[in-house]
């Protein structure tokens, strides 16, 4: 091997150590499932029944609000139909500002799209509910039955938590038997026809500024902690080839002096 490459190797294997060490555990994921509908949830989040909602959250960051998920359902009424989910989700929200004066949502996109052969309108707002916060909607409607599924996150800390967001609706699946699906009698977490298909998810998070309720050194997302895994592991590479040169340095050969 030459010496030109043992510090590139001193720099894979860190890299790969350091991987081990803080992407393993905690990317594990398990899977959440209640009477209409399952989808993968990381394995730090829980949900709770609140009422007729479903509301999950991390274990980590539950006092901070830095992110939720929330999944209502209900009976079909006559105005729940897919055309009017998505002309509902394409128009901007009036929500009141922290101050009380009303602000218009920011909508980012709204889509159709097919979910293990469900059809599902996919949209995404700024501002919509609550705060600074992106809110991503995944409705349909199955028989009887019409969903919504609701993540939300700050956006100092959106790109923290939009790998768990994806994969979890990546996996949503409409898990309603035939029974719920056809009888009239409905489970606790099943609202009336009558009744809106979701609360504003500000009944659960509490109003914050840009920064407010959360601590400096987080206020940064999960951006800054990828950067230190990589100065961490640039710097255990450095050390290792410097203490590997050093220990392998040639000694100078003593000319014999002639007599």
């Amino acid at each position: 091997m030459s010496i030109l490459m043992r510090p590139l190797v001193f720099f894979l294997i860190a890299i790969s150590f350091t991987s081990a060490v803080f992407f393993s555990p905690s990317s594990e994921a398990k899977r959440f499932r209640n009477a209409y509908v399952s989808f993968e949830l990381p394995k730090n989040w829980d949900c709770k029944l609140e009422g007729a909602e479903w509301v999950c959250e991390s274990s980590y960051t539950k006092k901070l609000r830095e992110a939720i998920i929330i999944l209502t359902a209900k009976e079909v009424g006559p105005a729940d139909t897919l055309s009017a989910y998505e002309a509902h989700l394409k128009t901007p929200r009036m929500v009141p500002g922290k101050d009380g004066t009303p602000q218009r949502s920011q909508v980012l996109h709204v889509k159709k799209r097919l979910i293990a052969g469900q059809l599902w309108i996919d949209g995404m707002h700024l501002g919509s509910e609550v705060g600074p916060y992106f809110s991503r909607y995944l409705a349909t409607i199955k028989e009887r039955i019409a969903i919504l599924v609701t993540f939300s996150a700050h956006k100092e800390h959106y790109t923290k938590y939009s790998q768990d967001f994806l994969k979890a609706i990546e996996s949503l699946r409409v898990v309603a038997t035939k029974d719920l699906l056809s009888k009239r009698n409905r489970p606790e977490d099943v609202r009336r026809s009558n009744e809106t298909i979701g609360a504003p998810i500000g009944n659960h998070i509490p109003l914050l500024g840009a920064n407010e309720g959360l601590p400096p050194e987080d206020s940064g997302g999960g951006s800054n902690l990828f950067l230190n895994l990589i100065l961490i592991a640039v710097l255990l590479a450095a050390g290792g080839g410097y203490l590997y040169l050093k220990t392998n340095k040639k000694k100078p050969v003593k000319k014999k002096s002639k007599k």
